[in-house]
């Protein structure tokens, strides 16, 4: 539980810098100081090291629930692998979306 609070505190941290950043060239200023490029710069760094991190847990604990399932019923294995490898590149996907609006925030430097 305390792992999962502070995740949600970093993830709220970063969306909060990011938005500072982002928030001042929608008042008008066409541009971006170099102190908002560095937040903005740490806002996607941090961003991506949540999500890589995040993703890393989850894809640990599907393989640990999926051969704890193997372990105690192994005819079961074809049935548990497949959904097992669905899961897998599901947790990825998001991980590669992250790292696509970490560059898009860097990109926007």
């Amino acid at each position: 539980m305390k792992r999962a609070a502070l995740l949600l505190l970093g993830i709220v941290f970063a969306v909060g810098i990011a938005s500072v950043a982002l928030a001042a060239e929608a008042e008008g200023v066409k541009v971006l100081t170099p102190d908002v490029k560095k937040v903005i710069a740490f806002a996607a760094g941090f961003g991506i090291a949540i999500a890589a991190i995040g993703g890393a847990l989850g894809q640990s604990r599907a393989i640990v629930s999926a051969l704890d399932g193997i372990a105690r019923n192994p005819a079961a294995s074809g049935r548990i692998v497949t959904p097992m490898i669905i899961g897998l590149a599901m947790i990825e996907s998001l991980v590669i979306y992250a790292l696509l609006v970490a560059l898009l925030m860097i990109f926007k430097l």
